[in-house]
């Protein structure tokens, strides 16, 4: 018997080693996996479907979720509840008002309004006459709050009382649009509306436009910085709100009984979009929190008890920061959803926490390319079975590692890469079925610019993630970082680009170079900027104290070098890469042309600031 053993054991290790017996082991590691994935997959496709042969729309399932339990509690926030029939009653009211004021269906409204109950029930409201909401995130001011408002087209702006001094400061930049103020306790903008006032002397039924919606027709705009230039308005049409939403639901298998946590912004498409779809879609009940607090997250959930929550990688190191050792937090969560979590802390985080499954996604807001762990594989932001990477064309092609550019072969085609071997991911473009469309942004240029043609044969279609990722063999795929001019900071999406045009209008300098860099132990890159400053005419207060004012702070490089001459190419284009490399390196950069952002003003980057930083005894 145990010589039986040896050679059962012996062939099976012959097999391993021989390359034309490898699949066996690939399918007899990840069969169980992938057949499960395959059942929650289906279900999610059959959901949509059948939402779409019915002809209905988020506000017309939500109608009817509504009709199923229309006591129980959608929203807890702070302090209070609403109950879905509320909800349903307060979206109807703004529906009624705002097509009393001639709004129609393909009009665009912008929403500037910080985490509350009321942000889902005016987005849903206007849903229901067919009037698109762009979602605009609360920290723009100035011209980067006037380019989120007209880039979307938007006749008219909704804000709230607390961000009225923001919405102050542009209302003579666009004179022509309508402005509804919601929340007025005290003072009132000149040229706005009530909104509160106005909206309480409507009726609450369902107004008769709801029936004309299509699912193919425009829900809402949400932000994006893409790889290039300013917030881009990506569409997400019914379809896409819809099958985002359910590929959540099934595929994190969750219930109508569960609690969902949500501390994220409602503009951003992890909260507004996969936490509020469980709600308005499935009939969870969602806890709301007007901003993130790391003190107050797992007491919230216990409070609401709530069973599963959503982060950003940010959000899990910001949790194990503030916890104290040795103490033993108590919470009803079993299940964690979303992106970011750097896979140093993975286990340590789900130990420390009591997390039984954390599900780890990758995916655009507009993107077509999108992937799910669902087996705690710590690291890999999803798979795809390498054996069935036909049914579901998400693939990654080698690239230039400096510009990002895909490499083609003779025939003009793109290569796919090999197991291990970093590469863009793009995912194949079908219009016929919902989770490989891409719908593009408001700006058909900027749509155009994600597209790849010619990808594998001629006349294919793909969506360029503009990501940098490696799938092992076994097809899970690990996220290594991003191509273009965009990295990942405080979890927003930072365009360099948009910081370097503030820099030179601030300060009128010819060449200066905006770029993320890595910094030990923290999640995404942090902002740096490199200045020509030959004459050292420049004054790192007066910059500091202006681009607090210019650009949200999550933007405002933390590191600043000052330089002679920043390095250029062959061809005169500036070589950000190698600024790259150094970093922020106080040894490696002998000039010690370095500063710290340190409240109102770049102080010199000492070594001993350089070692606190790198040994987390001070915190960015």
């Amino acid at each position: 018997m145990i010589f039986g053993s040896i050679i059962v054991a012996i062939i099976v290790v012959f097999l391993l080693q021989n390359q034309r017996y490898r699949w066996f082991y690939i399918l007899y590691k990840t069969l169980p996996r992938d057949i499960t994935a395959g059942i929650r997959f289906f279900r999610v496709t059959r959901q949509v479907s059948n939402w779409i042969k019915q002809n209905d729309t988020v506000p017309s399932v939500f109608t009817k979720v509504v009709r199923e339990h229309p006591n129980k509690v959608i929203f807890y926030y702070e302090d209070k509840q609403w109950t879905f029939q509320q909800l349903e009653e307060f979206s109807n009211q703004i529906a009624h008002y705002f097509q009393s004021k001639g709004y129609k269906k393909g009009d665009s409204v912008g929403l500037l309004m910080e985490n509350r109950p009321e942000y889902i029930g005016i987005w849903l409201g206007l849903s229901k006459i067919g009037v698109i909401t762009a979602l605009i995130n609360v920290n723009l001011t100035g011209d980067f709050l006037v380019h989120s408002i007209t880039v979307a087209h938007n006749k008219a702006l909704i804000y709230s009382s607390d961000l009225i001094k923001s919405v102050a400061e542009i209302t003579e930049k666009i004179p022509e649009l309508a402005i509804y103020q919601f929340d007025a306790e005290s003072e009132l903008l000149t040229r706005s509306v009530n909104l509160s006032e106005e909206m309480s002397r409507q009726p609450t039924s369902s107004p008769k436009e709801l029936n004309s919606i299509m699912p193919q027709d425009k829900l809402i705009y949400i932000y994006t910085s893409g790889t290039t230039g300013l917030p881009k308005a990506a569409i997400i049409a019914n379809t896409r709100y819809l099958y985002s939403a359910a590929g959540i639901h099934y595929l994190s298998n969750l219930s109508s009984n569960d609690i969902y946590y949500n501390p994220l912004p409602l503009y951003h498409s992890a909260a507004g979009m996969l936490a509020i779809g469980q709600a308005i879609l499935f009939g969870l009940t969602v806890a709301l929190r007007k901003k993130f607090s790391a003190s107050n997250y797992w007491s919230d959930c216990q409070k609401y008890g709530c069973t599963v929550s959503n982060y950003i990688g940010e959000i899990c190191r910001y949790l194990l920061a503030s916890h104290k050792p040795n103490t033993i937090v108590t919470h009803p969560v079993k299940k964690m959803i979303g992106n970011g979590l750097r896979p140093q802390i993975w286990n340590k985080f789900m130990e420390t926490f009591h997390i039984d499954n954390i599900y780890e996604f990758y995916g655009s807001t507009e993107g077509n390319s999108n992937l799910i762990n669902l087996d705690n594989t710590v690291g890999a932001v999803g798979f795809v079975p390498r054996y069935a990477d036909f049914i579901y064309k998400v693939i990654l092609i080698q690239c230039d590692t400096n510009t990002g550019e895909p490499i083609r072969n003779e025939k003009g085609l793109c290569i796919p890469c090999a197991p291990n071997q970093a590469g863009i991911l793009v995912g194949q473009i079908n219009k016929n079925r919902t989770h490989t469309e891409f719908a593009g942004y408001q700006d058909p240029s900027a749509t155009k610019k994600k597209l790849l043609e010619n990808v594998f044969v001629q006349g294919d279609l793909y969506f360029n993630s503009g990501d940098i990722l490696v799938q092992d063999e076994l097809g899970y795929y690990y996220f290594k970082d991003r191509t273009g001019d965009t990295y990942r900071w405080k979890g927003e999406n930072i365009s360099t680009n948009e910081v370097e045009a503030v820099i030179s209008n601030v300060l009128k300098l010819k060449d200066a170079i905006v770029y993320g860099v890595k910094v030990p132990h923290t999640e995404g890159r942090a902002g740096m900027v490199a200045i020509v400053d030959i004459d050292n005419s420049l004054d790192r207060t007066k910059l500091a104290k202006m681009l607090k004012q210019k650009l949200p702070s999550y933007a405002i490089p933390i590191f600043l070098r000052v330089m002679d001459t920043i390095p250029m190419t062959g061809t005169f284009k500036l070589k950000k890469v190698d600024l790259q490399k150094d970093g922020f390196d106080y040894d490696k950069i002998t000039d010690h042309k370095l500063f710290f952002l340190k409240g109102d003003e770049y102080v010199p980057l000492t070594k001993e600031i350089y070692d606190d930083i790198m040994h987390q005894r001070l915190k960015l």
